[in-house]
């Protein structure tokens, strides 16, 4: 009875997010006037910075914290590893032209991105009186995401409840160590090297943005381990921050697909690992490769639980490790994933604020040179 509290607030939340933003960014880019700016271009570049940083800052942690582990007993015959890197964006762009209802179903969040704005671009031309309606569905959706996200303090009482009953804190000790180094990475790349990139492009105390970003997602993206079902929250964030709707509608979604520093570092942090429990010296070209693949793996990892496992198949395929390594860490991955999608959402609403902050002061700029 307990945990099924935590199923069923995921199943809302997962239920409820592709169609709010399917609607949310349809809305958006229906009203936008002509000239007017989102800079997703400026978003998408720091998006791709942190998820190069964390891979980097993953084998680095490595290579001064060292961890051989035992073999473990999960079997990893279901996961099938993509050939390469060539497929995944092969996957990417048939995500980008799958069916839009498929997509909403499924959970696609390229595809319900690519179609809600071919939708909206078109829809720029309809009449005020169905650009009100879509308003109308966007804001019904909006009220029914609070209400769904009011009801988190049983749904996480549920999941915690959940989490321990099947994982158990023995797992967590046995592999305290691997455990310690991933989240002393996270933490790394939660507190100092994204606060970092805020301070840089703000030039203000970057933490009490940092903090309140994780405050009001932690817990969500801890335990539900779904990136997808995190962007209602930080939906209502940005709101909250009365940033510009043309840009969060848009950025957030896309933030909860390809944003992945947690997932970056989860990847290069256990490819080195199984290399180190098989023996295998992995010289600089190597190194740089897993940074390489980490990056653009995590960005075609889907933002649903245990979609970072399989992504770490091609990891380890593009420098020669065995995919059977993944055996080492999959009995844990449960664990490994709240802590990497905590990380993944931790920056996609500071993305939008510094986008906000930035075009407010080229706003003030053009204001003072035209007095």
């Amino acid at each position: 009875v307990i945990a099924i509290l935590g199923d069923l607030f995921v199943g809302a939340l997962k239920a409820i997010a592709p169609l709010l933003v399917f609607f949310l960014v349809m809305s958006a880019l229906a009203h936008m006037g002509e000239g007017q700016k989102t800079n997703m271009g400026f978003i998408v570049a720091l998006y791709m910075l942190g998820n190069l940083f964390s891979a980097l800052v993953a084998v680095i942690a490595c290579r001064l914290f060292p961890v051989t582990l035992t073999l473990g007993k999960a079997a990893t015959e279901d996961v099938t590893p993509p050939s390469g890197v060539g497929e995944v964006l092969k996957n990417l762009l048939l995500n980008v032209v799958s069916n839009p209802i498929a997509s909403i179903v499924n959970a696609n969040y390229i595809g319900i991105l690519a179609w809600a704005c071919i939708f909206g671009i078109a829809l720029k031309a309809a009449s005020p009186a169905t650009k009100n309606l879509l308003d109308d569905f966007s804001n019904a959706l909006s009220t029914a995401v609070k209400w769904v996200i009011s009801c988190a303090p049983f749904g996480i009482m549920g999941l915690i409840f959940n989490v321990i009953s099947e994982s158990g804190l023995k797992a967590l000790l046995s592999y305290g160590r691997l455990i310690l180094v991933l989240v002393g990475s996270m933490a790394f790349v939660a507190l100092i090297m994204n606060p970092l990139i805020v301070f840089f492009c703000s030039r203000k105390n970057p933490y009490p943005l940092v903090f309140k970003c994780l405050v009001r997602s932690f817990i969500t993206a801890f335990f539900t381990r779904s990136s997808a079902a995190n962007i209602p929250v930080n939906m209502e964030l940005c709101e909250e921050m009365e940033l510009d709707e043309n840009t969060y509608s848009v950025s957030i979604p896309l933030g909860a697909t390809i944003n992945m520093d947690g997932t970056a570092i989860y990847q290069g942090v256990c490819a080195i690992f199984i290399a180190s429990c098989y023996g295998i010296h992995l010289t600089l070209p190597q190194m740089l490769t897993i940074i390489f693949t980490a990056t653009l793996a995590s960005i075609g990892t889907a933002g649903v639980p245990g979609a970072g496992m399989v992504m770490l198949a091609m990891v380890l395929t593009s420098v020669g490790l065995p995919v059977d390594g993944i055996a080492l860490v999959a009995g844990v991955d449960r664990i490994f994933d709240m802590g990497r999608t905590t990380v993944n959402i931790t920056g996609d609403a500071s993305c939008c604020v510094i986008v906000s902050n930035l075009e407010k002061k080229r706003e003030a700029r053009k204001m003072a040179k035209s007095m």
